[in-house]
C-alpha cells in the first residue's frame, strides 16, 4: 500500500501530458511576447497594465500589490511603473487613505492599449480552450 510519501513514479503518458502542457503554455507566452512587441511595449509592461486594469474591486493598484501580482520585487515594479509613465500609459496618484502610498492608474492611452492587446489574448485563449482540458485529463 502506498503512503502519501510513496507516490508511484510518473508514467510515460503523464510526462507526455506535462510536456504538452508546457509546450502549449510556451506557445501562448511566445504569442503574447510578439503581440506586445508589435504594439511597442514589452510583455512585462503589458502585464503591469493588465494587473492595474484587472485588479479586483477597483481601477488602480499600489506598488506592493503590483509586486505581488507580478511576482517581482517592489523596486523593480517602481522602475517598471516609471517606464510606463514615460510612455504615457500610467500615472501615479497619492494614496486616498495614506498619502504616503502611491496608487497606479491607467491613462486613457493605457486603457486603450491594454484593451486592444487583451482582446487578442482572449481570441488566442479561445483557440487553445480545448487543448488544456485534454492535457489535464491525461494526468493521473
Amino acid at each position: 500500500m502506498n503512503t502519501i510519501a510513496e507516490k508511484p513514479p510518473l508514467e510515460k503518458s503523464e510526462f507526455e501530458a506535462l510536456a504538452d502542457f508546457r509546450y502549449q503554455l510556451r506557445r501562448f507566452l511566445r504569442f503574447s511576447e510578439l503581440l506586445t512587441r508589435r504594439h511597442g511595449i514589452t510583455n512585462l509592461q503589458y502585464l503591469l497594465l493588465l494587473q492595474v486594469k484587472g485588479f479586483p474591486g477597483r481601477e488602480w493598484a499600489n506598488i506592493g500589490e503590483l509586486a505581488e501580482r507580478l511576482q517581482a520585487h517592489q523596486h523593480g515594479v517602481v522602475s517598471l511603473v516609471s517606464r510606463c509613465e514615460k510612455l504615457g500609459l500610467v500615472e501615479r496618484q497619492p494614496g486616498r487613505e495614506d498619502r504616503r502610498a502611491v496608487e497606479v492608474h491607467l491613462t486613457a492611452a493605457g486603457e486603450r492599449l491594454v484593451a486592444r492587446i487583451a482582446e487578442r489574448h482572449r481570441q488566442e485563449l479561445k483557440e487553445l480552450e480545448a487543448v488544456f482540458p485534454q492535457v489535464a485529463g491525461r494526468l493521473k
